[in-house]
């Protein structure tokens, strides 16, 4: 223990971390001064109305009185907030899915498959606000009209939320494709680091494709599940596809209370994201207990196969032997 403590505070240790806390200083400072300080302050004005005037900001003691007009005296958030929680609701298990079948086979050995890759990597490069608001109000990413489909009628009879999330889900699938980039690369990059040692060893015991893929492939890519979930659920949050983002923007403006209403609604958006990404993060946990599962099962049947060829030799060798 003291030789550890020794080690931990000796001079080059010391010096490693100096020069590791100088190259991090440059990103602290901008992310204090513009991250940090102006989420705090906003805490402040929410409890304020504040209204630019002639001679400048007026800026006035409102208490909670910006929470109460956002959740109860406001008729768009509240409803603007609800078809948020039902995009994510509907877009992160779907965008997940369809990346990851996507990896799956863009992870093969296809023709053309590093063109195959950029193109489903290309909408997050032209991917922006405006780009994605000429798309919107043009119609060039909406669906097939499912509405007239019996299909729907069938699933409204025993679930309506339901069939109105499959509706929501299939006007809008186009949009869910331009945000399936970056999880297709972070899933790529977890299969690629999957052993091939763990897969032999269950084709060797006899698993089916099936099995492999929900006993070995997914427990052990996991945490990248864990991790394309949040990000997309903070990527949603981010661009102005959603209702929320346009109220808050344009709650700013207003002569009524300006940035203290804005900044309550900003802070309720925030707590419901925040929220969404705890909930992600606990339903799609672990990884570490699967891994070590497949490296046990790996190593268990690495040492069977070796005693069954030590048996052999031995077999064969008493046989020569009796002759």
């Amino acid at each position: 223990m003291k030789r550890r403590i020794m080690k931990k505070f000796s001079p080059h240790a010391v010096r490693q971390g100096v020069l590791g806390y100088l190259f991090l200083l440059p990103w602290l400072v901008g992310f204090l001064i513009l991250t940090a300080w102006p989420a705090v302050y906003t805490v402040y004005l929410s409890f304020n109305n504040v209204v630019q005037t002639v001679e400048g900001w007026d800026v006035t003691w409102a208490g909670l009185s910006n929470y109460d007009v956002a959740l109860i005296g406001n008729q768009f958030f509240t409803p603007n907030m609800l078809s948020f929680i039902l995009m994510q609701i509907t877009y992160v298990p779907s965008i997940t899915v369809i990346a990851f079948i996507l990896a799956l086979l863009l992870n093969r050995g296809l023709k053309c498959r590093a063109l195959l890759r950029a193109i489903f990597f290309m909408p997050v490069i032209i991917m922006s606000g405006p780009v994605m608001y000429q798309l919107l109000d043009s119609g060039g990413l909406s669906g097939v009209n499912i509405n007239t489909m019996r299909l729907l009628g069938m699933v409204s009879m025993f679930s309506y939320p339901f069939a109105r999330a499959l509706v929501f889900m299939f006007e809008n699938y186009s949009v869910m494709l331009w945000f399936t980039g970056i999880p297709i690369i972070l899933f790529i990059s977890g299969l690629q680091k999957i052993d091939n040692g763990i897969l032999e060893a269950a084709k060797i015991d006899a698993a089916t494709g099936w099995q492999i893929l929900w006993k070995i492939t997914i427990p052990i890519i996991r945490p990248i599940f864990q991790v394309s979930v949040i990000l997309t659920v903070v990527q949603l949050a981010a661009y102005t596809i959603n209702p929320v983002l346009p109220q808050i923007r344009d709650a700013i403006f207003q002569t009524g209370s300006g940035l203290g209403l804005a900044s309550a609604f900003s802070w309720i958006y925030s707590l419901a994201v925040l929220i969404l990404i705890g909930i992600a993060a606990y339903f799609i946990r672990g990884g570490k207990d699967e891994v070590a599962q497949a490296v046990k099962l790996r190593s268990r049947t690495w040492a069977d196969d070796r005693d069954r060829m030590a048996a052999a030799r031995m077999g064969i060798k008493q046989r020569g032997e009796v002759k």
